[in-house]
């Protein structure tokens, strides 16, 4: 199979490992298990189920370092062990085939392991765990709530005495977002103010959940909400200044996710609706490559 491992760490050193020298793939391995939780009452056959997390993902990369000379092989050596550094913490692991490019934090949990083959071969392993075990789309999925497009096209004739229409506002104040995924996903959701508005939300049609900024928003002012697990903020852009925003967030309010398939959204301001444009961006999570 024709795939490509890619692992870059906190300093943005990497390695790619493929079918071309002088690192070649053998093997790729992954393996996550399942926690079960139950209960048992006195005398109960058995258990009885309540529910199941998966645990963390354990990937184990196996590949031939190939040299020309000693010395080359030495230096790939030292290449590989500042790359896979376990003190540098938590890096990312991109894996590309024909069909597909994910992409998984994780972190090194071993030091590498070197198999001599002969005296300008070695064989390679490396341990890595990934705390949140799932791959997740390189590239990001963007979804238009409520926005303004563009009514006038070229060549453009504007008819005396009557203008045109610069742009139209969509209708539907619903829309669907489906997350192809294997699992729920988090997101980001952008509230953009084109004009004066006041305390947007989001509402999730199907779980009855929603997300509500409660302040006055002016033109240009950006609200950001990241639900995604480990990265949970709310910030506020304006002027190219960001600042913290989660004090803003309604009591009542719940970070949204993506469940996979349909999603129902309906977005809402108290004042001024039509300065509102929302915008949300995802990537879909799967559980295996």
């Amino acid at each position: 199979m024709n795939r490509l491992i890619k692992f870059t760490n906190k300093n943005n050193l990497n390695i790619e490992i493929g079918i071309y020298p002088p690192y070649l793939l053998t093997k790729f391995e992954e393996s996550t298990n399942v926690q079960i939780y139950s209960s048992k009452g006195m005398l109960q056959q058995g258990t009885s189920y309540i529910n199941n997390t998966l645990d963390i993902k354990d990937i184990t990369l196996e590949f031939v370092v190939r040299a020309e000379t000693q010395e080359e092989l030495l230096n790939y050596q030292r290449i590989i062990n500042k790359t896979f550094n376990p003190t540098l913490g938590e890096g990312t692991l991109c894996y590309k085939d024909i069909s597909k490019e994910w992409i998984i934090n994780c972190v090194v949990n071993k030091l590498p392991v070197y198999q001599r083959l002969n005296d300008v071969n070695y064989k390679c392993l490396i341990s890595l765990t990934a705390s949140i075990p799932f791959w997740r789309e390189i590239v990001e999925h963007k979804a238009n709530i409520a926005m303004w497009q563009g009514a006038f096209h070229f060549p453009l004739i504007i008819p005396e005495g009557q203008g045109i229409h610069m742009g139209v506002r969509q209708p539907s104040l619903i829309v669907n977002i489906e997350n192809i995924g294997d699992v729920e996903s988090g997101m980001i959701i952008e509230f953009k103010a084109l004009g004066t508005l006041k305390k947007p939300s989001l509402f999730n049609v199907n779980t009855r959940e929603m997300i509500k900024i409660n302040t006055d928003m002016v033109a240009g002012e950006i609200i950001r909400i990241n639900t995604n697990i480990g990265n949970k903020k709310v910030t506020r852009i304006l002027d190219n200044a960001e600042i913290d925003f989660v004090h803003k967030i309604d009591l009542d309010s719940t970070f949204l996710k993506l469940e996979v398939g349909d999603n129902l959204f309906r977005y809402d301001a108290e004042e001024n609706i039509n300065n509102l444009e929302v915008n949300i961006y995802y990537n879909p999570n799967y559980l295996e490559v």
